[in-house]
């Protein structure tokens, strides 16, 4: 299994493959000229083709990736002809598009949802670009990206925000709203980034279709109506995102390849049905080409660096995992979860992992993946609950990667998490059932975008018996935002405020948001509340 650290694997693709087509591409002066006059034969357009908005992500020194998808009807299926359609784009170095320093032309394609991903190279590290697309007459929003500084450079400050759970049905995307005013280089979404659940007549905003997306089409009517929403565009169109998905980008807690229900999907329609998610997956992310599935497989784990001061390894907890133990339910602990073979995140992911934290020489390195890793008892008392869909299933794999952060002490390991629609901020202990044991990094969970929490009571009265918790609410929804300099880690915990006007901030699109706790790590130090 090859390292995918996405700069050395894109330094010799793309010496031989040209991305780009036009002046800038060659020279990396400003083009005098802005969209070319030569405009080819194209279908008239029911609606604005740009109707999902633009995306970045996957920034690296001199490359980022800029999406969008031609989608004139976006809840049938995209509304789009089945051919090939020129799509041109520009970069600039000025919100107004004036100062274009590359453009060129794509293929939106009907094998891919005629959705278009354009590796942009050749632009300069550490520094704002602003972009743009165009068919026909019609043009694109203008979004704004930002490439990472140079592996080695000294960089003083990063600032980033991270993500999950955004359930269209239970709320409106406030929190998006708040963090794209938010100063960012970065936005990192750790999954859940749709919800696959049959439409339900009574839920705030119904989802669309008559049942769970299946098919291609099915999935791309999910996920445009998910990109439909005004606040997650602003928010995508405001920074660079590096993605990763969950369970609900294709079935509720599947594990490899097996849903949740084997006895209503058949082994063989699962495969069909993640085949087409991940593909869709896909077509509506900033992701580059390295990630496009082929048939039930998709590379989606990997490691970013910006400077010498974070480097990301983006981990991806579904497509590897073994089966969730004991029926896949939160009840007391059973010996499936001490199994010794089971696994995570496979044994090459795994060991990918433990090389480059090995090798890193950035000051805080970053596991941005997807499930709870601390350990925690749901149940106050002698009796025991786990939620062993989280790594609390996964006691011997978990345990591997604890025992290599104490023997092998990599600089400042930070784990950060989605999934559980809660807060969360947790030492990472040695042996947990030692609490005196060492700590040997730390662990930010982050809340939902909207998906709801209902067993806050529960696990209040049970966190006494968990001493490595630091902090816990499962009462509010929003993000988290991270402030990284060479001193100290700062997280500050962006939750959306209560409103007795608005009732429940999820039904309120213009919820406000406050910093209701802020954390911080000390280099090579251990966690504390500061607000």
């Amino acid at each position: 299994m090859q390292n995918f650290n996405i700069e050395r694997l894109l330094s010799s693709r793309l010496k031989r493959r040209q991305v780009l087509i036009g002046t800038g591409a060659l020279t990396g002066f400003a083009i005098a000229n802005q969209w070319s006059n030569k405009v080819q034969a194209l279908p008239r357009f029911s609606n604005y083709p740009f109707s999902l908005g633009v995306a970045s992500g996957e920034p690296l020194p001199d490359n980022v990736v800029l999406w969008t998808r031609l989608a004139p009807d976006p809840l049938n299926g995209g509304g789009m002809p089945p051919y090939n359609v020129p799509v041109q784009w520009q970069v600039a170095t000025d919100e107004k598009m004036r100062q274009v320093v590359h453009s060129g032309t794509q293929m939106a394609t009907p094998e891919f949802g005629h959705s278009v991903h354009v590796e942009v190279q050749g632009l300069k590290p550490a520094r704002w670009y602003w972009y743009q697309f165009r068919v026909g007459n019609e043009v694109s929003p203008i979004g704004r990206t930002r490439t990472a500084p140079n592996p080695r450079d000294r960089v003083e400050r990063f600032r980033f925000a991270f993500a999950s759970c955004q359930n269209w049905e239970q709320g409106y995307f406030a929190a998006y709203k708040n963090m794209a005013q938010e100063d960012l280089d970065l936005v990192v979404h750790l999954g859940d980034y749709i919800y696959e659940g049959a439409p339900r007549a009574n839920a705030l905003r119904p989802h669309e279709g008559n049942g769970e997306p299946v098919t291609l089409e099915e999935y791309r009517n999910r996920h445009a109506q998910y990109k439909s929403d005004p606040s997650l565009q602003q928010t995508h169109a405001a920074f660079p995102w590096i993605v990763t998905w969950d369970d609900h980008e294709v079935d509720n807690n599947w594990a490899d390849e097996i849903p949740q229900d084997p006895e209503k999907q058949s082994r063989q329609a699962f495969l069909a049905r993640r085949a087409a998610a991940f593909q869709v997956y896909y077509e509506h992310m900033p992701l580059r080409d390295f990630s496009k599935p082929r048939g039930i497989d998709m590379q989606l784990y990997r490691r970013l660096n910006f400077g010498n001061l974070v480097e990301f390894n983006v981990l991806d907890t579904r497509q590897y995992r073994s089966d969730q133990p004991c029926n896949d339910t939160i009840e007391p602990r059973c010996k499936e979860a001490f199994d010794p073979n089971a696994t995570m995140t496979g044994t090459e992911q795994e060991q990918w992992l433990f090389r480059n934290l090995e090798r890193s020489g950035a000051r805080w390195n970053v596991l941005a993946q997807q499930v709870v890793f601390t350990q925690h008892d749901w149940t106050a008392g002698p009796e025991t609950a786990f939620n062993i869909d989280a790594w609390d299933g996964y006691v011997a794999a978990r345990s591997r990667i604890l025992n290599f952060l104490a023997q092998r002490q990599p600089a400042n390991p930070v784990v950060i998490t989605g999934d559980t629609h809660s807060s969360w901020v947790s030492d990472l202990k040695a042996n947990y059932n030692n609490p005196n044991s060492a700590t040997v990094g730390t662990e930010f969970v982050g809340t939902s975008i909207t998906s709801g929490f209902g067993a806050s009571d529960r696990i209040e009265k049970a966190l006494p018996e968990s001493p490595w918790v630091k902090y816990f609410n499962g009462r509010q929804r929003g993000y988290v935002v991270c402030d990284l300099n060479h001193q100290r880690w700062r997280s500050d915990y962006r939750l959306l405020a209560p409103s007795p006007e608005t009732g429940p901030t999820v039904s309120n699109p213009n919820a406000p948001i406050i910093s209701t706790v802020s954390f911080e790590l000390p280099n090579q130090g251990k966690v504390e509340r500061v607000q």
